[in-house]
């Protein structure tokens, strides 16, 4: 598996108002497939963690999002 890029979004934690770094990486596998990695960076409550399968369109768009629109995946 190869990682093609990674990135950190910053937010704030609701209702503390604590802020926080949310993370995504995106993957490259072996047979081509593509796999982009969230975690919430969440340290009030239970992190949350998912893996999501993207094609190869999804994975451009999420490469070539605007500052604005990164974390558009967490919805």
């Amino acid at each position: 598996m190869q990682l093609i890029s990674s990135r950190t979004i910053p937010f704030l934690e609701t209702p503390s108002l604590v802020p926080g770094e949310a993370r995504e990486a995106l993957f490259k596998d072996e047979s081509g497939s593509f796999l982009l990695y969230l975690a919430d960076g969440n340290l009030v409550s239970a992190r949350e963690e998912r893996v999501i399968p993207l094609g190869l369109r999804e994975a451009l768009i999420w490469l070539n999002e605007s500052a604005q629109d990164q974390g558009s995946f967490w919805t």
